[in-house]
């Protein structure tokens, strides 16, 4: 944690005052923290303590702060490696999750454009409340980590969950960020996403509603891991992440072409796409035109199975193969990870309602080299991205 610099971000809960400690523990480890109060944090903790503790001006105040013109809270995110949110009021959470900068912490949380991690501290019904839980899936969907609350007593005199967490282990998350920062420093990743789409005629094509969400989020938070990133992505309207290497196609054949073409110079190969299995077997130069007399008949073939490809090259490349099933989940993975020399398979059950395709988060089974089979609850993309990746630090190495 020496030299890391931390936007430390208290909002206005009793717990505000275990933030005092959190600071100290943070700044003898060598962090540079900076620290951002929310509207009426100081009604708990007072603005010096924390200055004094970080050795760093506290941003307080929207206006009339000594440095307004300065921009603190731009100047600030500009220069921090991570945003912690502790504690995390019900409050704090409903601006973050939709958008509202009407003080010093939710304007820092807009400006910010690094990781953001999250302790939550509240009554045990405002936790519990819909509201508030709506709130905590947007952010987890958008990537921001969450470090959740213990049961125990609470200030208003209840017992149940909404304590915040125990400071070691909020410590040890943080510490923990940094230490994974860079443990896919070195490796090649190349990742495949979004769907193909396979023309019938000049303005017609066969495809799926693949998002590329999943396949990015790796690409996103494999570069932010220290790897070096290939992405080959099918069309989505999705954004390629800052720092890969991308490269945009458009049939199952180019996508093919294009793995052919990384796959020897790529330690890990992640095939999350989408890829059509059937294309037309002839394309028509003129758009086909209805008939209102009889139906009409495609003719079509298989395409080429890229991961199938890949296994009459593949040396010592760490494969992980995607497997999207209506019906017998874990048989249907367990022969795509036998036939194809797999070495990890990840498997959804795309017929349940609100998750696969489209969706920000889903619910995954993983099965490795060894036919063992791990089932994840459901949660948001970015959080199943970095368990495959934890999963490929830890195996990848070894191929």
């Amino acid at each position: 944690m020496k030299n890391k610099k931390i936007a430390l971000a208290v909002s206005a809960g009793i717990a505000a005052y275990k933030a005092v400690e959190l600071l100290r523990m943070l700044v003898k480890e060598g962090a540079e923290v900076r620290v951002t109060m929310s509207a009426n944090a100081g009604q708990f903790v007072t603005p010096l303590t924390l200055e004094a503790l970080s050795g760093n001006p506290v941003y307080h105040q929207l206006f009339n702060s000594q440095n307004s013109a300065d921009m603190e809270h731009i100047r600030v995110a500009e220069n921090a490696d991570l945003m912690l949110v502790v504690p995390a009021t019900a409050s704090t959470l409903g601006k973050m999750a939709n958008g509202l900068a009407d003080d010093p912490l939710s304007s820092l949380y807009l400006a910010f454009k690094g990781p953001v991690m999250v302790a939550p501290a509240m009554n045990e019904g405002m936790w519990k409340n819909l509201a508030v839980q709506e709130n905590i899936a947007k952010l987890k969907a958008r990537g921001i980590e969450f470090i959740d609350p213990e049961e125990g007593a609470l200030a208003c005199g209840t017992t149940g969950p909404g304590r915040l967490a125990n400071l070691d282990t909020i410590f040890a998350r943080v510490n923990g960020h940094f230490e994974k920062l860079q443990d896919l420093q070195g490796l090649r990743i190349l990742v495949t996403a979004g769907p193909t789409q396979e023309p019938l005629d000049p303005v017609r094509f066969l495809s799926n509603p693949s998002s590329g969400k999943m396949g990015y989020a790796i690409a996103d938070q494999a570069k932010a891991r220290g790897a070096e990133v290939t992405l080959v992505s099918g069309p989505t309207f999705l954004d390629p992440p800052k720092g890969v290497h991308f490269k945009p196609c458009k049939t199952a054949a180019e996508m093919n072409s294009l793995v052919q073409q990384c796959f020897p110079e790529c330690d890990v190969l992640v095939m999350s796409a989408a890829v059509g299995d059937f294309t037309a077997q002839k394309l028509e130069k003129e758009k086909i035109k209805k008939h209102s007399e009889g139906a009409l008949t495609l003719n079509l073939v298989p395409t080429k199975d890229i991961l199938m490809e890949v296994s009459k090259i593949k040396t010592q490349q760490f494969v992980v193969g995607f497997a999207a099933e209506t019906q017998n989940l874990v048989q249907s993975a367990l022969e795509k990870l036998r036939n194809k020399k797999l070495d990890l398979i990840v498997a959804n059950d795309i017929s349940a309602p609100g998750i696969g395709f489209q969706s920000d988060s889903n619910q995954v089974t993983f099965i490795d080299s060894d036919e063992k089979v791990e089932s994840l609850p459901r949660m948001s993309k970015i959080e199943i991205a970095n368990i495959l990746l934890d999963k490929i630090a830890s195996n990848a190495s070894g191929k």
